[in-house]
């Protein structure tokens, strides 16, 4: 089946032919028990925002392959404040469409143990304003969104009463979208007056959803034409996620599927990898000692059956490697079975990092009960959202490196914090804001 070598995903079809006709209804059939919703796109979160005291409409400072960005900031003024002072700029992060910066606010704002404090609360009352970044198609390109991020980056500079230095940064790929932002700032000679970035929980070696889920998406969307790889399928998961197929039948490499990821490291590497100028913090989601979650690898996820059978998925967690390991298949009899392998893939579900509920999204679109520990798998990695240096594309760490046994220099961010136990991607916890209001506190 597979060849030896980089990490790949092969898919056998369990059909001989599938070009028999299709039962009358049955195509009515399969889409009344598949999902319709954009797949691993996450809601914002409920409940009455801060209002802003004022909007910014952005357009973007470069286009990106003939396309031009745009995008939207909630500005909210720091305590005595009535103006700029001390900007901080937050770009949202992973998710699909329009931002909505209200659902920002309040993921960011939302009470933490063990005292119910809120993060951007509590840095409006240091005098900090807050500027929220959103975009107007979070999953475009990162280098176009880039674009929207110096606009505001210039918008704040141009506001700003005194000369205090901003604070740059982001949610997730939002951490990825200003850091490549003020790189290239920095690669034109124009001045972006940051002293701070930071980062919070960004993949900046890259992020991970379970293959056999992505293909899931794509079995979904071929026969009930919904949206539901739309995310998956978008420039910025291809450019963020480590391992990506662009089909549920494709086989081949996972690592270096699509030039998009390609591309857009090169760019990284041209316009500096990392802005020089600012003091690079970053937080992460994920433990810092190794230990990751309680998900075996190799272990059945959830067995999903519709319609006498006819309709059905099963799923299992990502394999440790190895050579053509079953990490599922699907079907749509007459029209699709498949089973899918995968080869050199590591066990990213349990490894210490964010989590995403990956696989209780999906099962709970086919409506298919899960046993809660499986609901949430790794998203960010810890050895990638504190930005250890190792090759993004061949991956040549353990995902259960022991960060707190590493000497600084192995990250190549100047300082970062992670979070005391495995939480979900985006989360504010107190090990994290209170670092994180430690350090602007400086």
């Amino acid at each position: 089946m597979a060849t030896r070598g980089a990490a790949r995903i092969d898919v056998v079809r369990a059909l001989r032919q599938e070009s028999e006709p299709v039962p009358a209804g049955r195509a009515e059939e399969v889409a009344r028990v598949l999902p319709r919703e954009v797949l691993f796109a996450a809601p914002p979160a409920p409940g009455p925002a801060r209002p802003a005291d004022r909007e910014w409409a952005l357009g973007a400072a470069w286009s990106h392959q003939g396309r031009t960005a745009t995008g939207t900031a909630a500005v909210h003024y720091g305590a005595g404040h009535d103006r700029l002072v001390k900007p901080m700029i937050i770009a949202d992060g992973f998710n699909h469409g329009p931002s909505d910066l209200a659902g920002l606010w309040n993921q960011l704002d939302a009470p933490y143990p063990p005292h119910q404090q809120r993060l951007l609360t509590q840095l409006l009352a240091q005098g900090i304003d807050v500027v929220l970044l959103g975009f107007g198609a979070r999953h475009t390109h990162i280098q176009a969104n880039a674009g929207v991020a110096a606009s505001c980056v210039r918008r704040a500079i141009g506001e700003r009463a005194g000369n205090a230095p901003l604070i740059v940064g982001g949610l997730g790929v939002g951490g990825l979208i200003t850091r490549y932002a003020l790189a290239e700032m920095e690669s034109r000679g124009e001045d972006h007056q940051t002293e701070t970035y930071l980062s919070y929980d960004t993949p900046h070696n890259g992020a991970w959803i379970p293959l056999i889920l992505q293909q899931l998406a794509y079995f979904a969307q071929s026969l009930v034409p919904a949206g539901q790889a739309d995310l998956i399928s978008s420039p910025m998961a291809q450019q963020v996620l480590w391992a990506w197929v662009e089909s549920g039948r494709y086989s081949g490499p996972v690592a270096t599927a699509s030039l998009l990821r390609v591309e857009f490291l090169e760019d990284l590497r041209r316009v500096g990898w990392f802005p020089v100028r600012p003091r690079k913090l970053g937080v992460a989601n994920g433990a810092a000692d190794g230990t990751g979650r309680n998900i075996p690898p190799d272990e059945p996820v959830f067995e999903w059956s519709a319609l006498g059978g006819l309709a059905g998925a099963s799923v299992r967690t990502q394999p440790e490697g190895g050579q053509d390991r079953l990490v599922g298949g699907m079907r749509a009899l007459p029209m699709w079975a498949s089973r899918s392998y995968t080869s050199q893939v590591p066990s990213f579900d349990g490894a210490p990092g964010g989590t995403l509920a990956a696989y209780g999204t999906v099962a709970d679109g086919l409506g298919t009960p899960i046993e809660s520990k499986y609901r949430s798998a790794c998203f960010v990695p810890s050895v990638s959202s504190v930005a250890l240096q190792f090759d993004p594309l061949e991956w040549p760490v353990d995902l259960y490196t022991d960060i707190t046994a590493l000497s600084p220099e192995h990250s190549q961010l100047d300082d970062y914090h992670c979070d005391a136990q495995n939480s979900e991607h985006g989360k504010v916890t107190a090990p994290l804001a209170e670092w994180i209001l430690d350090q602007l506190g400086k």
